[in-house]
């Protein structure tokens, strides 16, 4: 059974153009070829990241937050009580009043105090600025450097001007490391999710996350290396911009905070919006049907890119309304991708 479906699973027909099998990836004449088995080694390389943003965050940017006066401020705890405790923990942090006179009853308590109780419970949970801080400061760097790094692993190659093809490509040696590098990443910010700060958009980010792993994976194991690349390149662009901007907004630096929002906008707009659909998506959409029948691997890939697209616009709405708000109102980050 399990043999089955493993041959099912990995049946060159889903994964590959009709005229091809993977007996046409083995690596020869030195022409080397992605290998599913290459993929296992990004889980110690995730759990690896974990550590590195330890160390990172404890001597590099705490330093750093202090620096530029960001302090940690305590909250005191509240007095535990089981009954409101399960209330806050399993229906609401924020209960209607009609629930706080049903939890007066049972907990004996006056109502004032109970409302006094979940707004310290609340303020309790509330991310500080250095844990925001440090967070920030750790994806900066590693998107600036992962920037820096996928340029230097397209720079002597010709994939910024014939990539339309989605179909299996040999790689180059910097290819693997951009590629391993990225995807352990996004798995160590996975395993993170559970201590990171809670975001407004984190569902979305949960499944961007997971889109994007899917897809590299994918694009990995069927070789579709070129359009991987610039994928990835094209994502990398604009969060450094915006992580930037969140480090100098944490620390009250408000006019280079809006002016590096503004680029970030503008960057992502046009990376997202316009080279990601109408140059990436047209490219791995269109073309190929030209050389060779649609396949499994064809559509799952064109159906992964549309589904970050659609994040894509949910953010672009996001960022339009804070754009508003800096316009005219109060302005403030919450996370985009």
């Amino acid at each position: 059974m399990l043999d089955t479906l493993y041959q099912w699973f990995w049946w060159d027909k889903l994964w590959l153009p009709a005229e091809l099998s993977w007996a046409d990836l083995e690596d020869k004449e030195g022409r080397v070829y992605a290998k599913a088995s290459h993929l296992y080694v990004t889980v110690p390389y995730a759990f690896s990241f974990l550590l590195v943003r330890y160390l990172f965050e404890r001597w590099i940017a705490t330093p750093l937050a202090v620096s530029a006066g960001i302090r940690h401020r305590v909250h005191l705890k509240v007095e535990h009580n089981p009954i409101l405790e399960n209330y806050y923990s399993t229906h609401s942090r924020n209960p209607l009043q009609a629930d706080i006179n049903g939890l007066s009853k049972k907990s004996s308590l006056p109502v004032r105090q109970i409302e006094r109780w979940f707004r310290r419970r609340r303020r309790q949970d509330h991310p500080g600025v250095l844990k925001k801080f440090r967070e920030a400061s750790w994806r900066f760097v590693f998107y600036l450097s992962a920037f820096i790094g996928g340029i230097a692993a397209l720079y002597d190659c010709v994939l910024l001007f014939h990539f339309v093809h989605v179909c299996p490509q040999s790689m180059l040696d910097s290819q693997y490391w951009y590629y391993i590098l990225e995807m352990s990443f996004y798995g160590c910010l996975l395993c993170s999710v559970a201590f990171d700060v809670k975001r407004k958009d984190f569902k979305e980010q949960i499944i961007h996350h997971l889109a994007t792993l899917v897809l590299l994976s994918f694009s990995w194991c069927a070789n579709f290396i070129r359009v991987g690349t610039l994928v990835m390149l094209v994502h990398d662009a604009s969060d450094i911009l915006l992580e930037s901007a969140k480090l100098f907004n944490y620390a009250k630096w408000e006019k280079t905070s809006h002016g590096l929002f503004v680029a970030f906008a503008i960057v992502f707009m046009v990376t997202r919006l316009i080279i990601f659909p109408f140059w990436l998506i047209h490219c791995t959409w269109v073309y190929p049907v030209h050389h060779y029948p649609a396949f499994f691997g064809y559509y799952f890939f064109n159906v992964m890119l549309v589904v970050l697209l659609f994040l894509h616009i949910f953010w672009a709405y996001l960022i339009f309304r804070m754009i508003r708000k800096f316009l005219f109102g109060t302005f403030c980050f919450i996370t985009l991708v």
